[in-house]
């Protein structure tokens, strides 16, 4: 059985001092709940927002946990709250710019999120992903321009977002996770997001809004002409040789790709796979 953090496309944030918001976000359609306990939360409320998430799994919700990095003061007390939790699907571990970072959160034994939000994390994305506990890589693109001194465009964001596109596929890992749309109303701006993340080959994006998950959901899945065209190229290309297929000459990779776009329709995720590392030995 595929492990959910896996398998996932569509991550929905809920700030941990919100318990009255957690009920609609389990119900809003999202792969993943994350509780925060890190950037939503006031240092006031930590507390508040960890009992909240130990009684919502307590209760039997299912969600992952955004835990504070290591420094902050206040990752130990994240983990002795929920870590160990039946329902706890995963660890998002904020601002992961080294393995080492990794090593606290990895003892609670729970799939970890590895997010990436600074020039040092892309840097070391591959060293990253290749940590045994790390099911997937998720970019912080806000946190990052900040860091590096750039605008959060598509164009400035294009190096880190292949370079963690690049360390998850050499880690065996499924695509990453795209950042957040802070444009709450703009469905457009959302759709274009999600676009450019395809096209570089994200397979996951992270949503501050319940209202994005349906739209999300449906973009990153292969539309009804992508699904033909894969269809007809597996239909023709039986032999397996490169053949003409409506003007289209289809070879090996042409069959790959439709076939990718087919196991899409059933998870837009790209399928795990084992941890390898560049010679293709098992890590």
């Amino acid at each position: 059985m595929r492990d959910p953090v896996d398998n996932a496309t569509t991550f929905l944030f809920v700030p941990g001092n919100r318990p009255d918001r957690f009920g609609k976000a389990a119900s809003s359609g999202a792969d993943i709940v994350i509780l925060d306990l890190e950037d939503a939360v006031p240092a006031a409320q930590k507390h508040e927002a960890r009992e909240a998430a130990s009684a919502f799994l307590a209760a039997g919700g299912r969600v992952c946990v955004r835990v504070n990095p290591l420094g902050s003061g206040e990752l130990d007390a994240d983990l002795a709250a929920v870590g160990g939790s039946p329902g706890l699907l995963g660890l998002m571990v904020a601002k992961a710019d080294r393995p080492s970072v990794l090593h606290t959160a990895g003892a609670t034994s729970t799939p970890i999120i590895a997010l990436i939000e600074s020039a040092s994390g892309v840097a070391a994305a591959y060293e990253i992903a290749s940590s045994p506990q790390v099911a997937r890589l998720a970019f912080g693109h806000l946190d990052y321009a900040v860091d590096i001194g750039a605008r959060p465009s598509h164009t400035a964001m294009l190096h880190a977002r292949s370079a963690l596109v690049l360390a998850a596929r050499r880690a065996g890992l499924p695509g990453p996770i795209d950042g957040v749309t802070a444009a709450l109303d703009d469905t457009e701006a959302l759709l274009g997001d999600v676009d450019h993340a395809k096209d570089v080959g994200m397979s996951g994006k992270l949503l501050v809004h319940p209202r994005q998950v349906a739209p999300v959901t449906a973009a990153f899945r292969p539309d009804k002409r992508a699904v033909e065209w894969a269809q007809d190229v597996l239909d023709g290309a039986g032999s397996g040789e490169a053949v003409r297929i409506g003007g289209e000459m289809v070879d090996a990779p042409v069959i790959a790709r439709a076939q990718a776009i087919l196991r899409q329709t059933r998870s837009p995720a790209a399928a795990p796979r084992s941890k390898t590392s560049d010679t293709g030995k098992r890590s």
